[in-house]
């Protein structure tokens, strides 16, 4: 809607060119510019390049703090699915054995059971820690001197080798290896299979070491 003009203003209009008319109009009824990117709608060029400059959002990926390393490392080197017959059907229980160790010379093994796998791993890890221990180790890495145990059916025995390298198998190697122990022979004189039975014939084997 515009505003009335005053008399004056309409004589002066009609006795001047017309470019003066457009600039006494404009003075008469002033109109406010709006600027072109509130005109444009959304899907405009302009509201696209708003957007594309922002910052990122404060909880994106952008700014997540990295995931801090835990101090010990975990390996489940055997899992059983144990079922039981009760009068309203079968039941089952989930039995885990885990070993953790910093590769330092601290190690673990643990034994866990529960009605589902995460219960079962969170019991045996926290069984592993109650029974950490201190691996004696020479300056490169192995042992001091040769080794044997007994525990169960299994009998390791750990033997000394500069310059080998680790050289073992099965639940044996897993714990030497979370231990940090290198440059040594292992055998296992045994025809079982059980993984817990090595794994813990291998740790009373590390806890009779002597430091040299």
């Amino acid at each position: 809607m515009t505003t009335p003009m005053e008399p004056e203003i309409i004589q002066e209009i009609e006795s001047t060119p017309e470019v003066v008319v457009a600039e006494v109009v404009a003075e008469a009824s002033p109109v406010e510019a709006t600027p072109a990117a509130a005109t444009s709608s959304p899907r405009g060029g302009g509201a696209r390049g708003s957007l594309r400059g922002r910052a990122p959002r404060a909880g994106g990926r952008g700014g997540r703090p990295p995931r801090e390393r835990g101090e010990f490392e975990q390996v489940t080197i055997d899992a059983r699915r144990v079922a039981r017959v009760m009068a309203g059907g079968r039941r089952f229980n989930f039995s885990l054995v885990v070993v953790i160790g910093d590769k330092k010379g601290r190690v673990g093994v643990g034994l866990g059971k529960g009605v589902d796998t995460a219960l079962a791993i969170d019991k045996a890890t926290r069984d592993a820690k109650k029974h950490l221990f201190t691996v004696p180790r020479t300056a490169s890495g192995s042992i001091p001197h040769q080794v044997s145990m007994k525990y169960s059916s299994s009998t390791v025995e750990i033997i000394p080798s500069k310059g080998r390298g680790l050289v073992a198998g099965s639940a044996v190697r897993t714990v030497l290896d979370l231990a940090g122990v290198t440059d040594v022979v292992t055998k296992i004189h045994s025809r079982s299979k059980n993984k817990l039975t090595m794994a813990r014939a291998t740790v009373a084997a590390l806890k009779k070491l002597r430091s040299a």
